[in-house]
């Protein structure tokens, strides 16, 4: 591993089941994520993404493959030893949160740095630093549910911050959350890489955040594209309608020069048996 690179994941596997009925939801997907570096993962629901970030994470066990975080290769380690790099090296964010209820906002945050040989006596300062430069100071001696969804997502990226990780990953970080405060986590995690240079991995689905990405890659069907400067294009299945990313696409078929790109082999086989019904129903998407 280089010193500029501060992930290496080489040939991921991960499998579910067995036989005809085994199920790849991560094949063969290999990449390295640069320090100061934020990149972002899209696909469709169900195309491996968050399986990846947990394989990434050392919180689920790649079938096969390797991931190297910081100099070390977690996929080599026993179970007892991966909470101690978890904590040292990655910082969660998470979709749903995931704060403890009977804990202060300044108590969430502070609650990692109890793995770490320092301990909460060490952290305060950083957390005094977090608590203000998130815009939390009025409510620190706040509990859970007397937050907002954006003060709760702000909790959490603090907390992810306080033990100073290389690597944050952050899973649908803007979900439960409406325009303005989505946007404003997307600008927290651009200034995370920008001032602290730090990496992130940000799996969503919202489009905003190609705005902030120093890299897209697609995650489809398990399998990995980066998409660089390609120009990303929905198009319509002309048979049902549903919304088809033509970069990806591997069902198509040609008819009288045009392409048309479909869902599924059954819509594929409808259009074939009676083409003129469906001609003309290929609107393009940006």
């Amino acid at each position: 591993m280089t010193d500029k690179n501060v992930l290496n994941a080489s040939h991921l596997v991960k499998a579910f089941g067995g036989g005809r009925t085994q199920v790849r939801a991560v094949d063969d997907v290999s990449l390295e994520i640069g320090r100061g570096e934020l990149v972002l993962i899209m696909g469709p629901s169900g195309s491996g993404k968050t399986t990846l970030l947990s394989m990434i994470g050392g919180l689920l066990r790649p079938t096969s493959g390797q991931v190297v975080l910081d100099g070390t290769e977690i996929t080599a380690l026993n179970e007892s030893s991966l909470p101690g790099i978890r904590a040292r090296s990655i910082g969660f964010v998470f979709q749903a949160f995931n704060l403890l209820e009977a804990l202060t906002v300044e108590e969430n945050i502070l609650f990692p740095s109890r793995l770490l040989p320092g301990g909460i006596g060490e952290a305060t300062g950083r957390a005094e630093y977090l608590i203000d430069q998130l815009g939390l100071s009025e409510r620190r001696r706040s509990r859970p549910a007397t937050l907002s969804g954006g003060e709760k997502q702000r909790v959490a990226i603090a907390r992810a911050l306080i033990n100073e990780p290389p690597l944050i990953l952050a899973d649908e970080p803007t979900g439960n959350l409406d325009s303005v405060n989505g946007q404003a986590v997307m600008m927290i995690l651009h200034d995370v890489v920008r001032d602290e240079g730090r990496s992130v991995i940000l799996v969503t689905h919202d489009p905003r955040a190609e705005d902030v990405a120093d890299r897209i890659l697609w995650l489809e069907d398990g399998r990995l594209r980066d998409r660089k400067n390609e120009q990303h294009v929905w198009v319509r299945d002309p048979v049902c309608g549903m919304r088809v990313d033509e970069w990806t696409a591997e069902i198509t078929t040609q008819l009288d020069g045009q392409r048309y790109v479909f869902c599924s082999q059954r819509c594929l086989e409808r259009f074939q048996a009676s083409p003129e019904g469906y001609l003309g129903n290929t609107e393009v998407q940006p």
